[in-house]
């Protein structure tokens, strides 16, 4: 048996939203990459994130801000800890003789 590290989309959802509230609340616009800098996942997976939470109407993706719903989210996480965005899942690999 071995482990292999999996992203959890739930918990990146998490840190984006804090993320996103943290530097609105600062008047500060964010970068795709610098989010994906930040919660330490690919860009393309914090893009497929973002697209996910515009279509359920917690982000505006052109303008990278939270909307109302989305600031909601976020204030409610303010004091949670979040979960890692990533986790281990064991796999069982085949013995070569």
């Amino acid at each position: 048996m071995s482990s292999s590290t999996v992203l959890d989309p739930k918990a990146i959802a998490a840190h984006v939203l804090r993320h996103l509230a943290r530097a609105q609340q600062r008047g500060h616009l964010v970068r795709l990459d610098e989010l994906a800098r930040d919660v330490r996942v690919r860009k393309e997976d914090v893009r497929g994130i973002i697209s996910a939470l515009h279509a359920e109407g917690h982000v505006d993706a052109t303008r990278m801000r939270l909307t109302l719903t989305g600031l909601a989210l976020a204030a409610s996480m303010r004091d949670a800890t979040l979960r890692a965005t990533r986790t281990r899942r064991r796999t069982a690999e085949a013995n070569v003789a």
